[in-house]
């Protein structure tokens, strides 16, 4: 993406292609070509002509220079580039414009058109996900090549599968069926005499239909009625027909209902009868659906039309025996030990003694002891020549042992350093002895193992990373990447060297090896009658331990409880399996030997309790390999919610080729929406240097097995980076006053966007926030720039569905949306819960979706208003309009009436308790009366969530926040009806309130689960485990449901009390509002 700094200086390079640019007013730019034959030529070309255009002006150009006579025919050449993502793209489609392609400096160079259809396919891929491919090839690193090579022929059987595909499997594979998992138990009450009423367009006629039908038929049933019903009325009725050559669509959407499902379990027909509105399908001829699977087909075989991969298949390595080749860790019963060579660019002052730490890690647990370095003083270089050695023997490693080390100033107590640029002073200073202070400086880690299992040897150059996270263990950050800090030039680098104990090469032994050892040792111990030893006083005590949240600590005889009762925790608690792994000594072969041998016998876990193994607590690989096992087993619609998480413990995996990634790709692949959204996860953090190599590798992976998607997500890209360039040109020409700003912004907004570059940029492409929805005709003079102060942009869309609402999307750039993001996928999460257990309280969880650095989308909820804009409409003085109790119910009855308001009331009493409990147990923050919304149907819902898990926002150091949620007299008066003494209707809501409650609580370690999983996004309030002990307090976990009951009544009478601070804080928040406007 464009960069979000944007000088105000006209002369910068991104104003060349600024629409009202003094620089190219005569519509011309100065471009500077590059021939092959070496010669330069600057010309002026006009803006907004194609790359045809200007190859035939620079063609007619040449022809008066030297060397003219050893070019080839023209059309044999195309333009290449460095685009303003700063990657190298070839210009093979000479339909485009210049200002859309928007060169750098701007230069463009002629080089012979490449005819390869693989180098083609990776110039495509490398412009789609932001980093070109030969960065990849320029690392020469090995791991990197391997990973590559096996993923590009995975990707080449997947199009080869894609091609065999009939149209109808490639449809559920590119427009999969989007159902819900269970029906809820009050769709009775929605129905019309317990019938469902659907109108059936036709894609060829303007004939329109309405069917009562019953709700479980399937579409192909619904076809054949309305095949049958057309060819009635138009005489035809002895006609045959077939009702498969027929799919119906969601009008005006890329969503199709097909399938042998009832109708009532579609997702968009769910919504509509939930909604009461009419739900609009299209009947498609198949014919139209097959042209477009054989535009896709042919794509396919145009990027893949070649023998093979351009790697050519490795021949298969001779069998030798394990002594000719390697020898087993397991042989080798010395200490493991290393070298620190040295240190350089350590950047401190030479009164400073530096000094380096180092710990052996398996996930969070320390294996042994941690060693400490000598303290040397310097300025830059350190030279220590020193060997570390580490009181664990090489056989006891674990395979996925990392090698964590700090780099540290030490100073006496009484001291102060001269300078800080590179300490961390203020926030990490440790007293480690008396009258010491340690202030850290670096830290770097990486694997003992290599990616092939082979322990490492020799020497090796790690450049560390200077920014600690709030927590470290030991002085240590072994939760930190393992890729050393990319930008080398500048960075703290330490140079160690591992040490070599044999001529051979030693490996991890294989899982057979390691299975045949547990063999031994229970041959040995016999130890499989250890299952029921521990009677019935440790089985209640085990019992106890099990049933603790995800956050509870075990004590050490805790662990060796559990270790002792490994059989009886499969046999009776196999959800245990958790506490087990952290109750095993890593540092001891024979203990995860007998581990992996047990972990092969346990049961599958239900995918929602699999999720915690792929914690960071949890690095073994068969463990993880077993989680993604029990993952297999989720739907697509369950992976889909639980894909951002997924993604986030990528970050965890220490080496590329892993289970986890294999099993996202995978199901990416199989499924375009979710390929859709693992794209954008991926792609939005492209810019974070320690994961950039490894989330680049998977977007490659993917698109190597999806071309025929790329077109699509190229369109998104190329639509992103126009928003992202107008929100630049705004913020760098937004006027002082807010009151002259609006209207000039709005002015300028609009000039770009009736530019023919940005109009078709932004026309005619599926949405990211969801790939159904198409984002056709842009509606310009309903498009703004909104008030805060990243100007975001509020765009919109003509809808191209039967009667609908414009379809709005706000384009922000600036502002971190992941937190929102999160809070969005938990709310979804409770929605679902909830409807689990037969209780469906209306939560509105919109769209949001981080597509880069800072930025990304956001989706507008049509018909709805905020409750300050509510009672500001019903009050002529500001101050006044918070205290305004019957405002909210009279904007409701502006728009409903007898049944229909009675609907109403009901939707926000159900929704305003589903957010109650929402807000409380996430702790989310700064709710005033512009962050709260309400839809004219009622349905009441929270945006904006910049502070959660009780970080609430303070003034003066005083909290303004008071109360756990906001539950407002207003909002009592619409619940009540109207009428004070309503005690029936509020003692509903409050009893759903009670309901909603409860059913978090059993959910609780799910929850507990997904935020930790979280912990590596590096959101600003949730860095740590203690940020997630919020959720375990607000859902009082470890309490009985009539103690979480009695805390949660008085939480919601406290509500109620101080329902007179929330009025006044949105009081001076509404004439504030008054006061900007």
């Amino acid at each position: 993406c464009l960069s979000s700094k944007m000088p105000p200086a006209v002369t910068d390079t991104l104003d060349i292609w600024a629409v009202d640019s003094q620089i190219a007013a005569d519509g011309c730019i100065t471009v500077d070509f590059l021939l092959p034959t070496g010669i330069y030529i600057q010309l002026d070309v006009p803006r907004e002509a194609t790359i045809s255009k200007i190859k035939k002006l620079l063609w007619k150009q040449a022809q008066s220079y030297p060397l003219f006579h050893a070019l080839h025919e023209m059309d044999s050449y195309m333009f290449e580039c460095v685009n303003q993502t700063a990657v190298q793209e070839e210009l093979e489609d000479e339909t485009q414009r210049l200002c859309d392609v928007r060169p750098f400096l701007p230069v463009l160079k002629l080089v012979t058109r490449n005819c390869d259809p693989a180098e083609k396919l990776d110039s495509k891929i490398g412009v789609l996900i932001g980093k070109g491919l030969q960065e990849f090839d320029a690392l020469e690193d090995p791991e990197v090549k391997d990973f590559r090579s096996k993923m590009r022929r995975i990707g080449e059987a997947k199009m080869q599968t894609l091609q065999s595909l009939s149209w109808v499997d490639w449809l559920k594979y590119t427009f999969p069926p989007e159902l819900e998992p269970t029906v809820p138990d009050n769709l009775q009450d929605k129905l019309y005499g317990g019938n469902l009423v659907v109108a059936i367009h036709f894609d060829t006629c303007q004939d329109v239909f309405s069917f009562q039908i019953c709700p479980d038929i399937n579409p192909v049933k619904l076809n054949e009625l309305a095949i049958r019903k057309r060819l009635t009325i138009h005489g035809r009725e002895n006609d045959e027909i077939n009702a498969r050559d027929y799919v119906l669509q969601v009008s005006g959407r890329l969503q199709y209902v097909f399938g042998d499902y009832p109708l009532i379990q579609f997702q968009y027909i769910r919504n509509c009868v939930m909604a009461r509105t009419l739900p609009q399908l299209t009947l498609v001829d198949c014919s139209n659906i097959k042209k477009i699977f054989e535009q896709e087909m042919n794509a396919i075989g145009a990027a893949v039309s070649r023998k093979a991969s351009n790697t050519p298949v490795p021949l298969p390595p001779k069998q030798r025996t394990l002594s000719q080749m390697s020898q087993s860790v397991c042989d080798i019963n010395s200490p493991f030990k290393i070298v620190l060579v040295k240190g350089t660019k350590v950047n401190t002052d030479e009164t400073m003694k530096v000094q380096v730490r180092a710990g052996l890690f398996h996930g969070t647990e320390l294996l042994c002891k941690p060693v400490v370095s000598s303290e040397i003083s310097g300025k830059n270089d350190h030279l220590w020549n020193q060997t570390l050695e580490f009181d664990i023997s090489v056989c006891d490693l674990p395979r996925m042992a990392r090698l964590c080390f700090a780099v540290y100033a030490v100073m006496d107590k009484t001291k102060k350093p001269k300078s800080t640029k590179t300490i961390n002073a203020s926030k990490y200073q440790t007293i480690r002895k008396a009258g010491k202070v340690h202030y850290p400086i670096a830290w770097v880690n990486t694997m003992v193992f290599d990616f092939k299992g082979q322990l490492k040897t020799g020497d090796l150059v790690l450049y560390s990373w200077s920014s600690f996270p709030d927590e470290l263990e030991e002085m240590l950050n072994p939760m930190g990447t393992v890729q050393t800090n990319p930008y080398s030039e500048n960075a703290t680098a330490l140079h160690i060297q591992f040490l070599s104990y044999s001529k051979m090469s030693i490996f991890y032994p294989p899982f057979d090896k390691i299975l045949e050892k547990a063999a031994e040792i229970a041959r040995s111990s016999d130890c499989m009658n250890m299952s029921g030893r521990g009677g019935k006083k440790f089985h209640i005590e085990l019992k106890e331990i099990m049933e603790r949240d995800p956050l509870s600590q075990l004590c050490e005889n805790e662990m060796d409880l559990i270790w002792t009762l490994r059989y009886d925790c499969r046999e009776n608690f196999p959800e245990s399996l958790p506490k087990l792994l952290l109750s095993v000594k890593w540092n001891k072969h024979e203990d995860v030997a007998q581990l992996q041998a047990l972990l092969q016998i346990w049961c599958k876990l239900s995918p929602r309790d699999a999720l915690e193994l792929l914690d960071f607590n949890y690095p073994d690989q068969y463990v993880r390999e077993y989680a993604v096992g029990c993952l297999k087993q989720m739907s697509d619609e369950e992976l889909s919610q639980y894909l951002l998480q997924l993604v986030q413990v990528l970050k965890y995996e220490p080496y590329l080729d892993c289970a986890l990634s294999r099993f996202l790709l995978e199901r990416a692949q199989a499924n375009r929406r979710i390929g859709h959204f693992l794209f954008w996860h991926l792609r939005s953090e492209m810019h974070i240097p320690a994961i950039c190599v490894q989330f680049g590798l998977i977007l490659e992976a993917y698109c190597r097995g999806s071309i025929a998607h790329m077109k699509v997500l190229s369109k998104q890209v190329e639509a992103l980076n126009k928003l992202k360039t107008i929100n630049n040109l705004i913020k760098v020409n937004s006027p002082q006053s807010m009151k002259s700003a609006r209207v000039k912004l709005k002015e300028a907004m609009h000039a770009c966007l009736k530019q023919n570059a940005y109009l078709e940029a932004l026309s005619h492409l599926q949405s990211p926030l969801n790939p159904s929805l198409i984002l056709s005709e842009i509606c310009i003079s309903k498009c703004k720039v909104m008030d805060s102060k990243m100007k975001p942009l509020w765009i919109v869309y003509d809808n191209k569905m039967f009667g609908g609402d414009p379809v709005g999307v706000i384009f922000k750039n600036g502002d971190d949306l992941r937190q929102d993001m999160l809070t969005l996928q938990i709310l979804r999460l409770m929605d679902i819960l909830w409807k689990e257990a037969g209780l469906d309280l209306r939560i509105v969880p919109y769209g949001c979706l981080a597509t880069g650095d800072k930025s990304g989308l956001i989706q507008v909820v049509t018909a709805a208003e905020t409750i300050a804009d509510i009672q500001l409409d019903s009050s002529n003085v500001a101050a006044a309009a918070a205290f305004n109790k019957d405002a909210l119910l009279n904007w409701l009855k502006e728009y409903n009436s007898g049944d229909e308001l009675d609907r109403a009331i009901e939707e926000f009493t159900l929704s305003c308790a589903g957010y109650c409990v929402a807000t409380y147990v996430l702790g989310i923050g700064d709710r005033h009366s512009d962050n709260i919304m309400v839809r004219k149907s009622g349905q009441l819902f929270h945006i904006d969530f910049g502070h959660i898990l009780g970080n609430f926002k303070s003034k003066f150091g005083i909290k303004r926040e008071r109360v756990p949620f906001i539950l407002t007299y207003d909002f009592i008066h619409v619940i009540q009806q109207g009428k004070t003494g309503n005690t029936e209707k509020f003692g509903r809501f409050r009893q759903y309130c009670e309901d909603a409650y409860l059913i978090l609580r059993k959910n609780g370690n799910l929850f507990i689960t997904l935020f930790a999983l979280m912990l590596t996004a590096g959101l600003p309030e949730l860095t740590s485990v203690k940020d997630i002990q919020y959720l375990k307090d607000s859902l009082a976990l470890g309490k009985t449901d009539e103690e979480a009951l009695k805390q949660f009544r008085q939480k919601f009478d406290e509500a109620l009390r101080e329902s007179w601070t929330t009025k006044v804080n949105w009081m001076a928040h509404t004439m504030a509002k008054d006061y900007r406007s």
